[in-house]
């Protein structure tokens, strides 16, 4: 791996743990096994090496999100394996996390990809919610963009409870309900 990447791997899992302000670069470089200068070498500085390792970060959780709601399945059954996938739920999501940092949230570069990212799922989302109305399996006065939002809600705000809980239960709790929600008919 070069050092680069190896500078942007160190860089994602330090926000993930740390939060912008506690990611020096000196934690950066000894967790990337680097030398002083490499950073500002192949980086202009923090910002821009983060921005790179949040961008990553985005990218590779968008792909996850799309591998399983383009999967195959029914519309239900996508939203469903979506929900239900694997995940270190007391760990929090990588991209959710970064909303929580006010050094992220107050720039505008460093939150784009966060905001591009929960915004495509959620387009995405709403798109298979219209398309089980269409197939009769969802109710006709379902509005896939709030279903959308209310699937993020419940993947987020789940990761926040089993946080706080320190169980993964009240995630699964959350994933419960809103799958009975979407299907009454259905065993969640």
């Amino acid at each position: 791996m070069s050092t680069s990447e190896r500078l942007i791997d160190a860089t994602r899992e330090l926000l993930w743990e740390r939060g912008y302000v506690g990611t020096s670069p000196k934690a950066i470089l000894e967790r990337a096994d680097a030398g002083q200068g490499s950073m500002y070498h192949h980086f202009k500085g923090k910002p821009d090496l983060a921005l790179a390792a949040i961008r990553r970060t985005a990218e590779e959780l968008l792909a996850t999100a799309e591998g399983v709601l383009d999967g195959p399945g029914t519309p239900y059954e996508r939203i469903e394996a979506y929900l239900r996938r694997e995940r270190d739920v007391l760990r929090g999501c990588p991209v959710g996390r970064l909303t929580m940092d006010p050094d992220i949230i107050a720039s505008d570069e460093l939150r784009a990809p966060v905001d591009e990212t929960l915004d495509r799922i959620r387009e995405r989302i709403a798109a298979i919610v219209e398309e089980g109305k269409e197939q009769g399996q969802f109710a006709p006065s379902l509005d896939g963009e709030e279903i959308a939002a209310a699937v993020l809600a419940t993947v987020q705000g789940g990761y926040v409870l089993a946080r706080a809980s320190g169980s993964a239960d009240a995630f699964d709790a959350g994933v419960r309900g809103l799958l009975s929600l979407l299907a009454p008919d259905r065993p969640a």
